[in-house]
């Protein structure tokens, strides 16, 4: 699912709400999780997982190509722990 098709299903079970509203919710949402991250706090939702940052070393790594030494520098990645029970639902069980 993109995040159009989601702000579009979410509008259609909230026909209360204008899609440009839940637009800017959905919006809004991803934006304080970016924020949260990019300052290296983690970000929790209950029953479904947590996002954080890992830090990865520098390290040196090889052209696939060529096969020549590259240094690659220390950096920031995303990552994401599902919870239980998304985990649960994925494997067909009800949490």
């Amino acid at each position: 699912m993109i995040r159009s098709e989601l702000i579009t299903k979410l509008a259609e079970e909230n026909p209360h709400l204008y899609q440009r509203d839940v637009e800017r919710i959905v919006n809004a949402i991803f934006e304080e999780i970016i924020e949260a991250m990019a300052k290296g706090d983690r970000v929790e939702l209950r029953g479904f997982g947590a996002f954080s940052v890992k830090k990865r070393d520098a390290r040196v790594g090889r052209n696939p190509r060529t096969g020549e030494s590259v240094a690659v520098e220390e950096k920031h990645v995303p990552f994401f722990k599902a919870g239980k029970l998304l985990r649960d639902r994925l494997n067909g069980q009800e949490g």
